[in-house]
């Protein structure tokens, strides 16, 4: 069973930037593949960014691309979401999760996160 803990967030400007961590345990981030996804109030759970098991292909939406980067530590076990520019939008819960094979499609993980919140102010 793998445990996802999140955190990171907060509230930032307009234009700022914040770097999320997800840290597993009880698993390898390096052996499964590894996303962000978002939930804004009243919105669906969206995916924001992938990254595969594999070969490390990273995967954007298209409203982060150029924006957010994902990236992986195997020797921290940890994922991270590096986040700039960030716009009013951008306010969700994020969630990190793990488990997938189709790293853009939410209901292929198979763990997830409790979440941290993201607030960006105008």
């Amino acid at each position: 069973q793998v445990q996802l803990v999140e955190s990171g967030g907060g509230l930032v400007q307009a234009g700022g930037s914040l770097r999320l961590s997800c840290a597993a345990s009880g698993g390898t981030v390096s052996h499964y593949g590894m996303g962000w996804f978002r939930q804004a109030p009243g919105k669906e759970r969206e995916f924001v960014a992938g990254i595969s098991w594999n070969d490390g292909s990273t995967y954007y939406a298209d409203s982060v691309k150029g924006r957010f980067t994902i990236s992986r530590d195997n020797a921290k076990n940890t994922v991270y979401l590096r986040m700039s520019r960030l716009k009013p939008e951008d306010t969700a819960v994020y969630y990190c999760a793990a488990g997938s094979v189709k790293i853009m499609v939410v209901t292929s993980y198979a763990y997830w996160g409790q979440g941290t919140q993201v607030t960006v102010s105008s």
